[in-house]
């Protein structure tokens, strides 16, 4: 099946923004990049730092209530139709709930070519790259590490400890039908 979806998970600050830049740049089609920054980004500043929406606490947990979940669950599908529609689209997300997060994503795909990746980093090189942005919660990169891939499937993995965006691009484009 013709892959229509790459879903990209990670934690913060490891390094998927750059990677998806990539990806774009790699594939010969043009791809959409759409994440939850996004999502975060478009919420009416009622639900930004409250219980019912979106918060960061200072030691960089994130939490999100009912009223966060409903505009997610329609977010979700709201991709998944422009995908339907034939959007080729690359998902940036952080899956705070592991398996929970990524059956979201599967029920709303489902039928869709998906690409499942997800982008590791070691929580110490993470950290050191939220400082170095400056437009991050501290703690939030260690906190997400690992968090971010219990119980979650993926096509293929990579890590960007080490390795350039570009390389890591090349191998997920690799595995694009």
């Amino acid at each position: 099946m013709r892959t229509q979806v790459i879903v990209v998970n990670g934690g913060s600050s490891a390094g998927k923004s750059g990677i998806i830049r990539c990806v774009q740049a790699v594939l010969p089609d043009p791809w959409l990049a759409l994440g939850t920054d996004t999502l975060v980004g478009a919420l009416p500043p009622a639900l930004r730092a409250s219980d019912g929406g979106i918060a960061f606490a200072p030691d960089g947990e994130v939490t999100v209530g009912a009223g966060f979940r409903t505009l997610e669950a329609a977010w979700i599908e709201g991709v998944a139709a422009m995908a339907r529609a034939g959007a080729r689209i690359v998902v940036d997300e952080v899956f705070l709930g592991g398996t929970r997060s990524q059956r979201r994503w599967e029920k709303a795909l489902s039928g869709l070519g998906v690409l499942w990746v997800g982008v590791r980093c070691d929580a110490a090189v993470a950290a050191d790259r939220e400082v170095a942005r400056g437009d991050r919660t501290p703690g939030m990169a260690a906190s997400q590490a690992e968090l971010v891939h219990r119980g979650v499937s993926y096509d293929v993995e990579v890590d960007t400890t080490h390795t350039e965006a570009m390389d890591c691009a090349r191998s997920i484009a690799a595995r694009v039908t």
